[in-house]
């Protein structure tokens, strides 16, 4: 009992002691973590992989025809629209395996490690980050499968899903604070699709603004997912940085300078 409450206080202190070196180094063991339990359970990308195809598939032969007379016309539209929609439901992810993972007690292990008491928290939402990557991937593969063919080329395109892969990182922040405060895995889920749902349907990225009632354009035209969406679509289809590109990366500063120090505050008390 001595042996095992000294190797705790030792532990603790190393935590207390991590240079930023080491937490790197933690964070990155704790991401390996993180895909190697996507490598034994697969069916955890399910999202990231059949979401895409279905929802491209979905929304293009469905208002395809309606909003842009025809499909071909539609994928400039509905591709960026599909690649910011699914990415960013993604993060939600981030928040439910935390929470589930401190519900089952992984994190009371960690504790007992010496290692940097952040490095779990960071680890979980850099291997995510692969996630984010594989719906971009899927999504514009499914896109140019159809006949989309960006004008921007293909660095515009990169650029285009780096970019949504940032913001989503960004508001994976939110999902994560979630994560730490909320009591299950179910309500984590709750809020953010709460949250989500609006800000991702009540925008241009399945139909323009100027289709909606009046009322309701001047939230989609302030709604931070219509600037991504539109940054999106210069860079993809005209090859061109706009404002709009801005705005989404100052938001995507804004949240984590606002929820980074909040989730890791609401962390360590947790932990």
């Amino acid at each position: 009992m001595k042996t095992t409450t000294m190797t705790s206080v030792a532990n603790r202190q190393f935590r207390n002691k991590t240079s930023f070196r080491q937490t790197v180094r933690n964070s990155l063991t704790m991401a390996y973590r993180g895909l190697l339990k996507i490598r034994r359970t697969p069916e955890q990308l399910f999202d990231v992989t059949l979401q895409p195809i279905i929802f491209t598939l979905m929304f293009t032969y469905i208002f395809g025809g309606a909003i842009s007379g025809d499909v071909q016309s539609y994928l400039p539209v509905i591709i960026p629209g599909i690649l910011v929609q699914t990415v960013i439901t993604t993060s939600i992810v981030t928040g439910v395996q935390l929470r589930e993972d401190m519900d089952k007690g992984v994190f009371d292990r960690f504790k007992s490690l010496p290692i940097a008491r952040i490095s779990p928290l960071a680890g979980a939402l850099l291997a995510d980050s692969i996630r984010y990557t594989i719906a971009s991937v899927l999504t514009f593969t499914m896109g140019y499968i159809m006949g989309y063919r960006p004008d921007g080329g293909v660095g515009y395109v990169a650029i285009a899903a780096l970019l949504v892969i940032v913001c989503s990182w960004a508001i994976s922040w939110i999902f994560a604070f979630f994560g730490v405060i909320a009591r299950t895995a179910s309500s984590v889920q709750g809020i953010s699709m709460i949250i989500l749902f609006p800000l991702t349907f009540v925008s241009n990225a399945f139909v323009p603004a100027e289709t909606m009632p009046h009322w309701l354009q001047w939230f989609v035209k302030i709604n931070p997912i219509s600037h991504l969406v539109t940054a999106v679509r210069e860079l993809t289809n005209n090859g061109a940085i706009g404002v709009d590109l801005i705005l989404s990366l100052v938001g995507a500063a804004v949240i984590v300078a606002i929820f980074a120090p909040l989730t890791v505050r609401a962390y360590m008390r947790k932990t």
